[in-house]
C-alpha cells in the first residue's frame, strides 16, 4: 500500500480529515489557518511576487485573514467575505483576531448563556481572541473582556478549541 493511502485510512480511522493534516511546504504549519493584518494597508495581489498586479489593498490592521496557500515569502489569504490574493508574509501577524458577525454580540463574564453581559460588541467589531471551548470564545476589544459564542464570530474554525 502506498505512504499516502496509508496515511488517508489512519486519518479517516482517528476521525481526522485529510485537509486538517495538510501543511504549508514552507512553514510546515497548517493549512488553513488564521491569522491578522500586522500592518495599516497590505498589497494584495494576483500571484506570489511584486510583478504580480495589486487587485486591492487591505486597510484594517488585525483584521483576521485565512491563509489558504504559501509560496515562499508569500501567503494566499483571503478574508470573510472570500476576497483574496496573495500578500507578503511581513504583513502578517499570528496574533488571533476575529471579527464579529453579529449585532450587538453580548460579551459574558463566563461562558454560559445565564453569565452577566460584561458588554455589547457591534457587527464588524475585531476583537482579540483568546481561549476557546467547544462553543464559546474569550474575547478582548476596546478595553473589553468576555465569552462570546463562537458561531458569531469569523476567524475561528468552528471544532477549534483553544486554551
Amino acid at each position: 500500500m502506498k505512504p499516502i493511502a496509508i496515511g488517508l485510512i489512519l486519518a479517516i480511522l482517528l476521525g481526522v480529515s485529510a485537509q486538517a493534516q495538510e501543511r504549508g511546504p514552507v512553514t510546515n504549519l497548517p493549512i488553513p489557518r488564521f491569522v491578522s493584518m500586522k500592518a495599516n494597508e497590505g498589497n494584495v495581489r494576483r500571484g506570489p511576487s511584486l510583478s504580480h498586479r495589486i487587485d486591492w489593498v487591505f486597510k484594517r490592521r488585525d483584521m483576521p485573514l485565512e491563509i489558504t496557500a504559501e509560496y515562499g515569502h508569500w501567503r494566499r489569504v483571503r478574508d470573510r467575505d472570500g476576497a483574496g490574493g496573495w500578500v507578503h508574509y511581513s504583513l502578517l501577524s499570528g496574533v488571533r483576531t476575529v471579527i464579529v458577525e453579529q449585532e450587538m454580540l453580548e460579551l459574558r463574564t463566563r461562558p454560559a448563556d445565564d453569565a452577566q453581559i460584561s458588554a455589547r460588541l457591534e457587527m464588524g467589531v475585531i476583537a482579540r481572541l483568546g481561549e476557546c471551548t467547544q462553543k464559546w470564545c474569550k474575547l478582548t476589544a476596546a478595553g473589553y473582556k468576555g465569552w462570546a459564542h463562537k458561531t458569531a464570530l469569523w476567524g475561528v474554525k468552528p471544532d477549534e478549541i483553544r486554551e
